[in-house]
């Protein structure tokens, strides 16, 4: 079976160009032709593209791809209007050939400690080490994979725990940095090795005076922006992590209320809920741009999916605020809620 599929193909050269642009292609192919056919098939019809011949990734609709991936999987998960970039644009020296020194320059806090396994290992996390979410945060994070090196390591009982601890353990840029979630085409979870590694480390102290003020403050705003009435409003659904209540019955309750369904970016990317201990500013930037997306993207009632971050939203809204420079005042509701004020109202 054939696939037409139209690209929109990211064009940069650091020699000639002050800013990237795009260009439109039209395309066919088989669904068993693989990923590198789309970039051949751009290059032919626009010989300025260009893509490296070796370690290849880059990004189809936001996900990291090795170009091994079937066009029929990426039509499957991702329609035929496909967008490719750089795994990471402000890196790009030629299109999606990139400047890929900080993956080098991260193996070097744990060389002195590590075999030529170690160093396989952590060569084989390139593509994961790119589609790292917190990076996009945070451009100076060591990275995922350093860290999932660091937790091999220990593991196989290497006689430098301290030290590779000590290497990993940057307050702002390191282990605290990372709320582990990759964008990889064909996800890996690897939640448990990164908490792992945490649990060699101490929770840094909370300030306990403006932890206290913040969510005094936070409930005098989440008070102020509640709402008794959702009937005809507006309303966004962020899923998180979590698996239920699903998108189809909240999208149904929401038109079922009158209401409009607004979609946003990071309706399933983490919210920053797990790293608030570790680094207060990542984690409440992460949850302002959550927030802020939705907003802007006009609702006026937020569905949170799961209890425990809803509670963080509303223990550190003013935090939030504060951090993102901007007030969000829309309404923040578990789906209990919502359906409970839906049901009064269409009782009444």
């Amino acid at each position: 079976m054939e696939h037409t599929l139209t690209l929109k193909a990211f064009f940069f050269n650091a020699k000639t160009d002050y800013l990237p642009y795009y260009k439109t292609f039209t395309v066919t192919l088989d669904e068993d032709a693989t990923g590198i056919a789309l970039l051949e098939t751009v290059k032919a019809q626009n010989e300025n593209f260009a893509y490296p011949e070796e370690k290849l990734i880059f990004k189809i609709n936001g996900y990291v791809v090795t170009g091994q991936e079937r066009i029929g999987d990426i039509v499957e998960k991702l329609g035929t209007q496909l967008q490719i970039d750089p795994v990471l644009s402000y890196r790009s020296n030629h299109c999606l050939v990139m400047n890929d020194n900080d993956f080098t320059e991260r193996f070097k806090l744990l060389e002195p400690y590590a075999d030529e396994e170690d160093k396989a290992y952590y060569e084989s996390l390139y593509a994961l080490h790119y589609a790292s979410e917190s990076s996009k945060f945070n451009h100076d994070y060591i990275g995922d994979a350093i860290l999932l090196l660091a937790h091999r390591m220990i593991k196989n009982g290497n006689p430098h725990k301290a030290e590779i601890l000590a290497a990993v353990n940057d307050p702002y840029d390191g282990l605290n940095a990372c709320e582990y979630e990759n964008n990889l085409f064909e996800a890996e979870d690897h939640t448990a090795a990164i908490e792992a590694l945490r649990g060699h480390t101490e929770r840094p102290e909370p300030n306990r005076f403006l932890e206290k003020m913040s969510q005094k403050l936070s409930r005098e705003a989440t008070a102020a922006y509640s709402t008794d009435t959702v009937k005809g409003k507006t309303a966004a659904f962020y899923a998180g992590g979590a698996a239920l209540p699903t998108q189809t019955e909240v999208f149904e309750a929401i038109e079922n209320a009158g209401g409009r369904v607004i979609r946003f970016e990071r309706e399933n990317k983490l919210c920053g809920r797990t790293i608030i201990g570790y680094q207060e500013s990542l984690a409440l930037q992460k949850a302002g741009t959550t927030l802020l997306q939705a907003f802007d993207n006009g609702a006026e009632v937020l569905i949170v999916a799961d209890e425990n971050d809803l509670d963080f939203f509303n223990r550190h809204y003013k935090a939030i605020e504060k951090r993102i420079g901007r007030e969000i005042p829309f309404a923040l509701l578990s789906f209990e809620t919502y359906k409970k004020l839906a049901q009064t109202e269409n009782a009444a």
